[in-house]
């Protein structure tokens, strides 16, 4: 019983670890599970016993037997559900031709290119290989996105580490298990006729499986037979009965029947799979953590000296130094990127969950049928997945500098809101050449943002997501614009260091409007105008107008114009070299203003002369 609880607070520990140092989950969780592991054994305990034992004597410890083989494949079909709910493949039309040759082109190439390594370098078998090759094509999000959460990048190098990382997890996860399953049908490593109608089997029922019950299972949530508070087990146990029944008419098919299953109900209509996914999310959080620190502290200390030698090192290098380069260099020929940001991206390649996970169960499973090299994959696995993370988490701010991808400065600009407001100001921004984001809660709002052309996200503010996304690491500039004070200061306090270090704004209330005492130093554009006073002029004057400044003091004019004029807000100031710059709303701070300056404002245009009488 201690050594069960001692799992679960040991991994829910290591993911806060993980959480407070900005670092991926999979580094702590792996270190603690070889440090109460093969570590504890050789050079901690008095009797060369582990702290925690998943298996001893075959039959003896927390899952004697086969049951750590069964909870282990039933704990990975589980996540491999969720990374197949995630493939969209509207998404991989939509993301571009350099991400959608990475997962595809390549993905060949670090398939062929590791498994060959691997067979030269190790002399493993091809098979084996190829297994292992086939099983660190993953990258995936969770280890990419801590480590470039703090790096600002220019979006479009951003964009393709987070979809590459997201969309070739489940398409990793289905190569591994495809090479994994070609194997097993003869362990002998003849591949004859039957194996290969084993084989087929395999993938037909796997895939069949999954094909059917994804609508059926959609059938069954859209039609209501299910109470809403019974959804998420309901999803739960049909995941299992599919794996376990698959496996049952075709042996390891159970794999790829949840993955395919995935992929199906991921791209279904279904009103519920959002609520799925956050399930999902959860639970895959909790497992992963349990599994992990079990899968590490299940390798003996002579699995680890198998691959202590020069052998190793070099099929790293291979990997890091050479095989991912070469995928990179080759998917974004004829691109825009240029050589530094095609570097960078070859660069920041790390391993992830997925990789582990499933490396530690097919090295388990090959191991017990006596497979020749099947004891290399789960320590092999390990190093690419540990060393990738360590070494793009120590050096890719310092790589990032290096070759110049690194932004000096992030003038990006977080809009949060999307109402019509925001939609005219941002679409604004985004023509003179600044990077926009808006986000809200409101669909039709974010809908009607993206019909403009703008980027826009849906999002609460009172959830973390907005902190992972990678693609907001060169947003310096944050503005609350929507109509409610206490989400705007609420989102100034969450979200300020992170997207608003060169400056957060929000809307004065309408309790502040009226009071000149209680101007707030966040105060954005107008201590005369809240966010009801910008919503009637965009009304009847939905235009951004600019005029020129002559000096400070026709600027002065200007402003009180606009502070007695309910038709016109002041927002930005646009120096002579067409950069932008934000108008407080304790307008008198202003104080450089040259000639070839302008007043950016939003209402009816102004009247020219009556200027020059003011």
């Amino acid at each position: 019983m201690l050594e069960l609880a001692g799992i679960i607070i040991l991994g829910i520990l290591a993911q806060w670890v993980a959480w407070k140092f900005k670092i991926p989950a999979i580094l702590p969780l792996i270190l603690i599970g070889l440090l109460v592991g093969p570590i504890a054994a050789e050079y901690l305990s008095n009797d060369g016993t582990k702290w925690i034992e998943p298996i001893w004597n075959g039959d003896e410890g927390l899952f004697p037997g086969e049951s750590l083989f069964y909870f282990v494949s039933l704990a990975i079909s589980i996540i491999l559900f969720e990374g197949g709910l995630t493939l969209k493949m509207s998404e991989i039309k939509n993301v571009g031709p350099v991400i959608t040759k990475l997962i595809s082109l390549g993905s060949l190439v670090t398939f062929f290119g590791a498994g060959i390594a691997a067979h030269y370098i190790i002399n493993l078998s091809w098979e084996i290989s190829f297994l292992f090759s086939g099983l660190i094509i993953v990258t995936g999000p969770t280890v990419i996105t801590p480590i470039l959460r703090n790096i600002p990048l220019k979006k479009d190098v951003s964009a393709v580490l987070k979809w590459e990382g997201i969309l070739i997890d489940p398409i990793g996860a289905l190569v591994a298990v495809l090479v994994f399953e070609f194997i097993s049908v003869d362990a002998g490593g003849e591949f004859t006729k039957t194996a290969l109608i084993e084989f087929g089997k395999i993938v037909l029922f796997g895939a069949t499986f999954g094909f059917t019950f994804a609508h059926a299972m959609n059938f069954i949530i859209n039609k209501k037979w299910v109470p809403h508070y019974l959804l998420n087990v309901f999803a739960l146990a049909a995941v299992l009965g599919v794996f376990v029944l698959s496996d049952a008419f075709a042996h390891e098919s159970g794999l790829l029947a949840v993955v395919v299953m995935g992929m199906v109900l991921g791209n279904s209509k279904s009103a519920y799979l959002k609520e799925l996914l956050y399930f999902k999310e959860s639970l895959s959080v909790l497992l992963i953590s349990i599994l992990f620190i079990l899968l590490a502290a299940n390798i003996n200390f002579s699995e680890l000296l198998l691959i202590y030698n020069w052998k190793t090192a070099a099929l790293f290098a291979s990997v890091v130094f050479l095989i991912r380069p070469l995928g990179v260099f080759l998917s974004t020929i004829g691109s825009k990127l240029k050589l530094n940001e095609k570097l960078f991206i070859s660069w920041v390649g790390p391993r992830g969950i997925v990789a582990a996970g499933i490396a530690s169960l097919f090295g388990l499973k090959l191991a017990s049928k006596g497979v020749p090299g099947a004891e290399y994959i789960t320590p092999l696995v390990f190093v690419i997945v540990l060393g990738t993370v360590l070494l793009n988490a120590t050096t890719a701010r310092l790589f990032a500098k290096l070759v110049g991808v690194f932004l000096k400065q992030s003038n990006g600009i977080l809009i949060i809101g999307a109402s019509k407001v925001s939609r005219l100001i941002g679409h604004y921004l985004v023509a003179n050449g600044r990077h926009v984001v808006l986000i809200d809660s409101n669909q039709n709002n974010i809908n009607k943002a993206k019909e403009l052309g703008l980027e826009a996200l849906n999002t609460n503010i009172y959830s973390d997501n907005l902190l992972d996304d990678i693609e907001l690491n060169d947003v310096g500039y944050l503005m609350a614009l929507t109509g409610n004070t206490d989400i705007n200061k609420y989102a100034i306090s969450k979200f300020s260091k992170q997207f608003g270090e060169n400056g957060s704004f929000r809307l004065v209330s309408t309790e502040e409007m009226r009071d000149e005492t209680k101007s707030p130093l966040e105060g954005l554009f107008s201590h005369t105008d809240d966010y009801n006073s910008l919503l009637d002029v965009t009304r009847s004057y939905p235009s951004i107008q600019e005029i020129e400044i002559i000096d400070k003091a026709h600027l002065d004019d200007l402003i009180k114009i606009t502070n007695e004029d309910k038709d016109i807000v002041p927002l930005f100031i646009k120096d002579d070299e067409g950069e932008l710059h934000i108008i407080p709303s304790n307008n008198t701070e202003i104080k450089d203003v040259e000639e070839g300056y302008a007043l950016v404002y939003l209402g009816k245009p102004l009247d020219v002369e009556q200027v020059e009488t003011v």
